[in-house]
């Protein structure tokens, strides 16, 4: 069998509005079967289930290529591919923002019933979609699945180069793709983006998960009462009198378990910029590593240790003839979430990591939009146009 993506099953009339969603499993050798979480929390769900074949928690080298309306009309000579972030999908991400029923609307207006699928086709572009198989996955495994997806759309169309829009955790490996970052036997970048767009990428990383540690473990912790799928700071933590152990619920591996690889790649200290938040539970101990008073764990400079990428990405560098731009959001407003408030922030990202140019030879234009929190971005009606305007 020849490495590469294969055709696994194909899905001619999808939800939420997509003109079709094939499912391609990329034989090459090296592909892990990655850890879920436990009790569910990051298995497949809703339509995606369908498309993995029922399958809850997918081989990490299976993903989906969704087809937006209009793919193989549309005026625009560069097509464009659409990259999601972290727990989330490409239905939800950009047809359907309400589908989960919140999209981090924080006017009256609520959620739309189309995103940035439909606008990009109603502009003449042609538009899919990868969707993952592991909400929280490495992103050096779904890099390689970038670049399979936009060998497959180049194929089909006959073109040279495709334009990537990448949000949240989905910049990671899109940049990782583009900056020939990646394992020992994936392939190298093939020169075929013509512009990356990053909607609240982490592109200077971002240390969230440990500065608000406390709560991020008592909204995880199934000791505790928590069902999240978010990773925790910690190894250790005493709930209800118990001092407890949930070794795949951390950012670090431990004990053979590693369910957020993901999440771990994205670290980068914000503390001498920033501080931490000291107002939380053993806070001290939580981001710099130690036995508090109810949790224990080793701080987040092991966790950069153990494998961030935004240090490798950043010195690997984005291409010269990448044009990137960068799309970042001011507003730290995100409905039923701990939002990021020691700085400058959309809710997530700060704004500071959002419009990190470091690394990048091309930057074709950057812009903060204010108003918008790290939800708004991927669907907001004025960063839609400003992707649109940048495409081109």
């Amino acid at each position: 069998m020849t490495a590469g993506p294969t055709l696994e099953a194909t899905f001619p009339s999808p939800a939420n509005g997509w003109a079709k969603v094939e499912r391609y499993l990329d034989t090459t050798p090296g592909f892990p079967a990655e850890q879920y979480p436990p009790g569910g929390r990051g298995d497949q769900d809703g339509a995606r289930l369908a498309y993995f074949g029922g399958v809850r928690q997918p081989f990490s080298g299976r993903f989906l290529l969704y087809s937006a309306a209009g793919w193989d009309t549309g005026g625009h000579a560069t097509p464009v591919l659409l990259v999601h972030g972290a727990n989330d999908n490409a239905d939800r991400a950009w047809a359907d923002p309400g589908e989960s029923g919140s999209c981090g609307a924080t006017g009256p207006a609520g959620c739309p019933s189309t995103g940035l699928a439909q606008y990009l086709a109603g502009t003449g572009h042609r538009v899919f979609a990868i969707g993952f198989a592991h909400k929280h996955g490495d992103n050096l495994l779904q890099a390689q699945a970038v670049g399979d997806a936009v060998a497959l759309i180049r194929a089909r169309l006959g073109v040279p180069q495709v334009d990537v829009v990448a949000w949240s955790k989905g910049e990671v490996a899109a940049r990782a793709y583009v900056s020939s970052v990646r394992p020992a036997w994936g392939r190298a970048y093939a020169g075929d983006v013509r512009r990356l767009v990053t909607l609240g990428g982490p592109n200077g990383g971002l240390d969230y998960v440990y500065a608000h540690g406390w709560a991020f473990s008592l909204a995880s912790w199934p000791a505790c009462g928590g069902t999240a799928n978010a990773p925790s700071p910690h190894l250790y933590m005493t709930c209800y009198g118990t001092y407890t152990a949930q070794p795949c619920l951390g950012v670090l591996p431990s004990g053979g378990h590693d369910c957020y690889p993901g999440q771990r790649q994205l670290l980068a200290r914000w503390d001498g910029t920033y501080g931490v938040d000291g107002t939380a539970q053993d806070w001290w101990t939580t981001y710099y590593g130690g036995q508090g008073v109810f949790t224990s764990g080793q701080g987040v400079q092991a966790a950069i240790d153990a494998g961030s990428l935004v240090g490798p990405l950043q010195r690997a560098g984005v291409p010269a003839a990448v044009r990137t731009y960068l799309l970042a959001g001011g507003t730290a407003d995100i409905p039923g979430v701990l939002n990021e408030n020691r700085g400058p922030s959309d809710g997530i990202v700060f704004t500071r990591s959002a419009l990190d140019t470091t690394g990048i030879a091309t930057v074709g234009g950057t812009r903060l939009l204010e108003g918008l929190n790290h939800l708004e971005l991927a669907w907001s009606p004025e960063a839609m146009a400003q992707v649109d305007a940048w495409l081109g």
